[in-house]
């Protein structure tokens, strides 16, 4: 199975495999729960989390914030709206 991501506006062709883990019952029920919760899927949960230990390794843990695609969604968005000038600037005190 293939599927193409987009990767800084570039698309990347990534295969996938599966693999059969075996995981206590309780723990299944809530990985089940907790992808629902987040509106994704238990694979995408498993994928993140190994991503994040392979990004730790290699010292770059921001990739897991920069890869995933709602944030990439949001900051394209945000840059838009600043370049547009349709962004309305606070004050650090207004702010806080």
């Amino acid at each position: 199975m293939a599927y193409i991501i987009s990767i800084n506006r570039r698309m990347v062709i990534m295969s996938k495999s599966k693999i059969n883990i075996t995981l206590d019952k309780d723990l299944i029920e809530y990985a089940k729960t907790y992808a629902e919760e987040q509106r994704t899927s238990v694979s995408e949960v498993f994928t993140q989390f190994i991503l994040g230990l392979k990004r730790a390794r290699e010292g770059d843990p921001t990739e897991l914030i920069l890869a995933d695609p709602d944030f990439e969604k949001s900051l394209l968005k945000t840059i838009s709206r600043i370049r547009s000038g349709k962004v309305k600037w606070s004050s650090y005190k207004e702010v806080f």
